[in-house]
């Protein structure tokens, strides 16, 4: 039997990857329609599909940086709560593994980008 939170996880893991999708898919079919109007083609000869690659490449990497760092804050905000409970001179130390995480997110950005570049 499937429990509701595994279904309401799916579920906000296929909205995320779609949001990242759409946010970089006009790039790639922008680079598409200027290659048909007879526009002078990238360097290396670019085709249409391998532009829609790399716009779904780079919005899975988006989506799933933010996922990835979504599931790793919401344990480290968990225990950390915990701790500033029983001792709260340990904030410093929870704020600092709290932006750890982050940093996944700000690489899958940057691939992100890196990917589009590629267009």
């Amino acid at each position: 039997m499937v429990t509701r939170s595994l279904v309401a996880k799916l579920g906000f893991a296929a909205l995320v990857l779609i949001a990242g999708m759409i946010t970089f898919m006009p790039m790639a079919v922008a680079q598409d329609h200027a290659a048909e109007e007879g526009a002078a083609p990238a360097a290396g000869g670019d085709n249409g599909m391998r532009g829609i690659g790399l716009g779904i490449g780079a919005g899975l990497a988006v989506g799933l940086a933010g996922i990835g760092t979504g599931l790793a804050q919401s344990g480290v905000g968990a225990g950390g709560t915990g701790a500033i409970a029983e001792k709260p001179e340990l904030l410093t130390n929870v704020l600092i593994l709290f932006a750890i995480p982050e940093t996944i997110v700000i690489l899958g950005f940057v691939i992100g980008f890196l990917l589009l570049n590629q267009l």
